[in-house]
């Protein structure tokens, strides 16, 4: 037997929520391959039925379910025709959320509050209405798409931010009330090349969404410190400010500039916090 063998799914039945594109199309593609069935539930039918073509092609079934989980009620509906039409509920995944990045001073209560909800409370709407399933199966799992944002700081994602981080220790609390009966676990990613972020559409142009987060982002950039930064972000204010610019005009990899500013910020400060806590120290001493 290989490895990859004791990662199996064979005849095991996954609820994929935000199935139809991203991440969440991604990880239903992939259970497919290692034997589940598929349960897809998104808002867009037309994007859940082309990742449920690829379902069967793999051989698997594939339940597709239209449905806006902001709605919770949808929820039990959700639960009820996957047990009716392929017997049980084996793997929830919790992958539908997401909120936009918005400064503080513009992050209105509500905005904050439909963050918690979309990231969180519909989580722990379909988790729970899916646990005695999960519990008949004898091999329950739950496993919640969080983010890195949940633990680190930056500006922006005060709503997105902390949604996330409670959506983390809800998976550590959930997994304390399972156990041994049902696996809980969350993954953290980190910025993910999909559509949503910016991934260059077939055209070659980004997101109208992307465009927007990258013009709100590049208002709390810091000073750049070296010549070619300094030449990207000139170009990136001309283009800003440029009459003719349009959220869809054409950008090569809007998700790689964010990211490259953010690893480069984040491996600075971190260089510069440990000049300074040298300095204080002075050199070490020997152990003894």
């Amino acid at each position: 037997m290989s490895a990859l063998d004791a990662f199996r799914l064979d005849g095991k039945v996954a609820i994929v929520t935000g199935a139809g594109r991203g991440i969440g199309a991604s990880i239903a593609r992939t259970f497919a391959e290692a034997g589940a069935n598929i349960v897809l539930t998104a808002r867009t039918k037309e994007q859940l039925d082309e990742v449920a073509a690829d379902v069967r092609a793999a051989g698997r079934e594939a339940l597709v379910i239209p449905a806006d989980v902001n709605d919770t009620d949808v929820m039990q509906e959700i639960v009820d025709r996957t047990v009716a039409e392929l017997g049980g509920i084996d793997i929830v995944v919790n992958n539908a959320g997401g909120t936009q990045p918005r400064p503080f001073l513009d992050t209105s209560p509500g905005f904050f509050e439909r963050s918690f909800h979309f990231n969180v409370t519909t989580a722990f709407v379909l988790s729970k209405a899916a646990t005695p399933h999960l519990l008949a199966s004898g091999a329950g799992s739950i496993v919640n798409i969080s983010s890195a944002i949940g633990r680190l700081r930056d500006r922006g994602f005060v709503a997105y931010g902390t949604a996330k981080a409670a959506l983390s220790h809800m998976t550590r609390l959930t997994a304390a009330d399972l156990a041994p009966k049902v696996r809980v676990n969350a993954i953290a990613v980190g910025s993910i090349a999909t559509r949503w972020s910016g991934a260059p559409r077939s055209n070659g142009s980004a997101s109208p969404r992307t465009s927007r987060c990258a013009r709100s982002t590049s208002r709390h950039r810091p000073a750049a410190s070296s010549p070619a930064s300094s030449s990207r972000s000139t170009a990136d204010s001309k283009r800003r400010t440029s009459p003719s610019a349009s959220p869809t005009s054409p950008n090569p990899a809007p998700t790689k500039q964010l990211v490259s500013w953010w690893v480069s910020r984040r491996a600075g400060r971190g260089l510069r916090r440990a000049g300074r806590n040298r300095f204080r120290r002075g050199p070490r001493e020997p152990r003894r």
